[in-house]
């Protein structure tokens, strides 16, 4: 198979197309089958491929190529004489007597590394490794001495630094200690490269190398010493690492990573090293680290010195926090490092102030911030680091009072009014959302370590900043706001208290007189007080239901403001409120379950420094909602959102003449229900469309059950909203279509009422991306076994669970979803290209959601491009071609892998030249039949015509179904029912081959036709 698709005779003729995946996927095949094979294999195939080994031919690549993905290397010791034995002289005596690098050389090297990882111990390397050593120093391609040796510029025939370094670790550690001899050689000729004031074409290299050799030794320990013992051959005791050989490489390593940690590439290689040596030996590590970082943060010219230095303390965090029996007295560096860190919350210099809010963030979520300092009166059995650590926690509230003095310096220098001209934009920038992401996610790990009694204070001194001040919303209101929900967040009964009267009664003040409803601009306290309620409703919903009239009340008074943003804000709270009440969540991400709340006599807080949570008692509080809740959310929609869509209906019908501004109000408030409640509402019901396919098995969904069982009795909203938003739709495109702003929102909410059950999947995945991120950044990969930290585990499964909610492919396609696609498409055809590309986005997500929508849909787009219709516009036109083309990610209905399909969208291509609406006077149109013909070549692969189910597989499904464990509990098929399976299949691929012959024969009359 191998050698028929990857060194196909026919592919480059056009005669066969391959996936470009399937090299990968043959070799991942390959790969996961070695393990499996007889052990005579090596034998043959040393056979079958020794004629093709000749240096001088271009089959010798091929032959190494085979033997590299072939070779079985982890027999068992016994089986060692049918294994390697057979061809490991022969390639290594070809390895040492070339020199001119050939390109198979490298994958000999990957061979190399493959075996001694396999075979540690068993294998005498000692009489190559001056040599291996002296080839991979000359595949970094360094350039050395006076007259330059100019090293060509793109060398594919270098080493590749994975694999070269998987070969080394193998060979470290044994009696003769030889290995860790020549990398401490290897590593002092190499280190002055590393200085930051050398730079070039091969640092790339260099930092591979530093990255990935501790990673590979880390790895090597876990085997050894902590992994659970499988079928591979384990390590024999005399080439074991041994404690000394540990510290001797974590030695020869770290002068060129303390070196690279200032390099102008950035100091995340030498921090991902400094982090795995530190597992290993903190006390040789974390010294130097700190010795580079105290003077850092003094300085104040050197702020690139100060970011590289904090992003490596980063990485070494947790060994440091833990101590342990290497480096006891770490964790006092804790806090004068934290104290000393805050200067860098400073609005000036931005990158400064990312990685000052990463550094705190990380230290607040391994330590508990909580004052230990009484314990030393009571307890007399505690070491002298547990002492120096118990009075130095009493600076804890200190910390944290005087970071929020920083915070509020902060968001004092970026308020709207210092940052920016009256005539720019009012959105915050891209730096101001990090920032604000930044101060926000801090803030809330640190009031989540918190003992309550520094809680209480830092609650107090947010609650008085914020009421004392009155904050624009677009920049510094958010973040005040953010502040505020982090702190209710944390413990929503003290805080609510506090807040909610304070805002509502403020609010209600303000609204007094009825002439506040109609003014364009409204007064900056009103919206000021409506954003923070609207951010600190984000809470348990549990703890909200004590306010639930004053809330209502203030929803009556604010909903249909007529300013823009204040009925915006008021739209949030909203939607926060019912987001609250109907979603399943965790409501707490605290470092150890249950909290510090316990007195000093039980709990000794310092004992839980770094301590990674245990999978097993997570102990997560989830917030599941109950009747109450349900009750009120719907409650909720009763109120607000049934006088809406009664007005649209009567909009819809033209019985009721509504402005455009209340349409949008109208369409605001429906789509922030919608999307506040989309848990609760069922998905659409409806008549399945059938016909689209014949098939003998069922086609049903499969229901993912998500926590919620639906209340059926009920009013569905969602289809209630569908009716309506169909009707309106209808209305605006026949009477008013250049009201885009509602058309946009009108998107959005066919796009929630198909799809939306709880969460988004733009917002899952850039969390998805973070969390990566920060358990990348503090993973114990020596010990394994998933030793996370508490809050890390619990946000893993809050997204594994709206994972679940995510989960729309293979959906049942019915009538409603019909409509709801063809009124996209109607849409993906407008006359605004704005609407037109929000449609489109929709209406491919959309197709990739429900099995076989794309048969109904393709003959409705190839509609727009026939040529004998004289009312297409170009718009139309334009958008039908966007819609076969498809976006990057998503279906694309020009290249189905159905012959059905291409049978008719080919032609219709080719021929719409003939349309009246193609023009080539307009570029874009060229560029969209350029950008088609270019993703059917890249795209399109060899659809297969004659389908066929050997015997074999048929008589082994049938055993399948007697199988008795795991029993199979459907009615079994009949020999007719399998009969009539083959003959339906014959008779699909009889209409395949006609369907081919079909497409060829209309290509080549269009080829022939005098007009295109």
């Amino acid at each position: 198979m191998v050698e028929r698709i990857l060194y196909s005779k026919t592919e480059h003729l056009g005669l066969n197309w391959f996936p470009n995946s399937v090299e990968n996927v043959l070799k991942t095949l390959v790969k996961s089958c070695r393990p499996y094979f007889p052990a005579d294999a090596t034998a043959e195939m040393l056979e079958e491929w020794r004629p093709l080994m000749c240096p001088f031919d271009v089959t010798m690549q091929k032959a190494i190529t085979y033997f590299e993905i072939f070779l079985p290397t982890s027999l068992p010791p016994e089986l060692h004489h049918k294994g390697f034995k057979l061809w490991f002289d022969e390639l290594i005596g070809l390895w040492v007597s070339v020199q001119n690098l050939p390109q198979w050389e490298g994958q000999l090297v990957n061979l190399f590394a493959r075996l001694a990882t396999d075979n540690i111990g068993y294998i005498d390397w000692d009489p190559y490794v001056p040599k291996i050593f002296t080839r991979i120093l000359r595949s970094l391609n360094l350039p050395v001495g006076s007259s330059q040796v100019l090293v060509p510029r793109f060398l594919t025939n270098a080493y590749d630094i994975g694999h070269a370094v998987i070969w080394i670790t193998a060979m470290m550690g044994g009696p003769s200690k030889l290995v860790q001899k020549h990398l401490s050689g290897l590593f002092n000729s190499i280190t002055s490269f590393y200085h930051p004031s050398n730079n070039g074409r091969w640092l790339n290299k260099l930092m591979k190398l530093l990255q990935r050799l501790p990673n590979s030794v880390v790895r090597r320990l876990h085997r050894e010493r902590y992994k659970k013992p499988s079928w591979l051959t384990p390590v024999p005791d005399s080439h074991k690492l041994t404690d000394q050989d540990v510290t001797d490489f974590v030695r020869c390593i770290i002068q060129p990573v303390l070196l690279a940690m200032f390099s102008k590439t950035g100091s995340l290689e030498a921090a991902q090293a400094l982090q795995n040596l530190a597992l290993m030996r903190p006390e040789l590590v974390i010294p130097p680290v700190l010795e580079r970082t105290y003077p850092a943060l003094e300085t104040l010219t050197e702020p690139h010195q100060l970011t590289a230095t904090l992003s490596c303390v980063i990485g070494v965090a947790r060994s440091l926090v833990s101590g342990g029996k290497w480096f006891p007295e770490g964790p006092t560096h804790m806090l004068p490092l934290l104290m000393r860190a805050l200067p860098g919350v400073d609005p000036n210099d931005f990158s400064k102030c990312m990685i000052t809010f990463q550094f705190i963030a990380t230290f607040s979520t391994l330590v508990p911030l909580v004052d230990c300092s009484s314990v030393l009166q009571e307890r007399n059995d505690l070491t002298e680091v547990e002492r120096e650590l118990c009075s130095a926690t009493a600076e804890f509230e200190d910390f944290v009072l005087q970071f929020m003095d920083r915070c509020f310096g902060l968001i004092e220098s970026s308020t709207l009014e210092q940052t920016r001209e009256e005539t720019e934009t009012e959105k915050m920038t891209h730096l101001e959302s990090l920032v604000e992401l930044g101060l926000s996610s801090t803030f809330s790990t640190i009031l989540t370590q918190c003992s309550k009694e520094i809680f209480m204070v830092a609650l107090q001194k947010v609650f008085n900043f914020s009421i004392s001040h009155i904050f624009e919303t677009r920049v510094a209101g958010r973040m005040v706001a953010d502040m505020c929900r982090a702190a209710v967040k944390c413990c929503p009964e003290e805080s609510l208290k506090l807040f909610v009267p304070h805002c509502c009664s403020v609010i209600t003040q303000l609204t007094m007189n009825d002439d506040v409803l109609h003014e364009e601009e409204l007064d900056k306290e009103l919206l000021w007080n409506l954003q923070l309620l609207s951010e600190i409703t984000r809470v348990d919903g549990k703890k909200l239901l004590l306010y639930k009239e004053q809330l209502v009340k203030i929803l009556q008074r604010t909903l249909h403001l007529t300013c823009k943003q204040g009925y915006t804000l008021s739209c949030n709270l909203l939607h926060h409120l019912l987001r609250s009440t109907t979603l399943i969540y965790p409501t707490e991400y605290c470092s150890v379950p249950g909290g510090f709340d316990k007195p000093p006599s039980e709990y000794f807080p310092i004992k839980d420094w770094g301590k990674p949570g245990d999978l097993w008692n997570l102990g997560i509080q989830w917030h599941v909602p109950s009747s109450e809740e349900v009750a009120f959310a719907f409650y909720l929609l009763d109120s607000f959102l049934q006088p809406e869509l009664i007005k649209l209906q009567h909009c819809g019908d033209g019985e009721l003449e509504m402005s455009r501004d209340d349409v949008l109000q109208s369409l605001t408030i429906v789509h922030n229900c919608l999307i506040g409640s989309g848990n609760l509402l069922p998905p659409l019901k409806g008549e399945p469309v059938t016909n689209l396919v014949p098939s003998m098995v069922s086609l049903e969904e499969t229901k993912l059950y998500t926590g919620l069982e639906y209340d059926l009795s009920r009013e569905n909203h969602r289809e209630a909203i569908a009716r309506v938003i169909r009707k309106l739709l209808n209305h605006i495109l026949n009477n008013s279509e250049d009201d885009t702003k509602s058309l946009f929102l009108i998107i959005k909410i066919i796009g929630d009422l198909l799809q939306f059950q709880g969460s988004h999947k733009h917002e899952f995945d850039s969390r998805w991306k973070s969390f990566n991120l920060v358990k990348k950044s503090m993973e114990n990969r020596l010990h394994g076994k998933k030793q996370h930290i508490r809050a890390l585990l619990i946000d893993r499964v809050m997204l594994q669970h709206e994972l679940r909610t995510l989960t729309v492919e293979g959906c049942e396609y019915k009538r409603v979803h019909q409509d709801m696609i063809r009124d996209l498409l109607r849409l993906s055809t407008s006359s605004y290209s704005q609407v037109r590309n929000k449609a489109q986005q929709t209406f491919f997500a959309a197709l990739g959601a429900y099995n076989f929508c794309c048969r109904d849909i393709i003959p409705l787009v190839l509609e727009f491009l026939r040529p004998d219709r004289q009312d297409v516009t170009q718009q139309q036109f334009k958008g039908a071609l966007y819609c076969l083309l498809g976006n990057h990610s998503g279906v694309c209905l020009a290249n189905l892998h159905d012959w059905d399909c291409i049978v008719q969208t080919w032609p219709a291509i080719v021929s719409s030249g003939l349309s009246k609406a193609m023009s080539l006077e307009k570029p874009s149109i060229v560029r969209l039949f350029d950008d088609l013909a270019e993703k059917i070549h890249r795209q399109y692969e060899t659809i297969g015509l004659d389908f066929a189910i050997p015997k074999s597989c048929v008589e082994i499904a049938e055993l399948l179904q007697q199988s008795k464990n795991p029993s199979y509990n459907q009615t079994m098929l009949s020999s007719e029912e399998i009969k009539e399976g083959l003959k339906r299949q014959q008779e699909k691929n009889a209409d395949a081959l006609r369907n081919y012959e079909n497409l060829v024969n209309t290509l080549l009359d269009g080829v022939e036709q005098r007009n295109l």
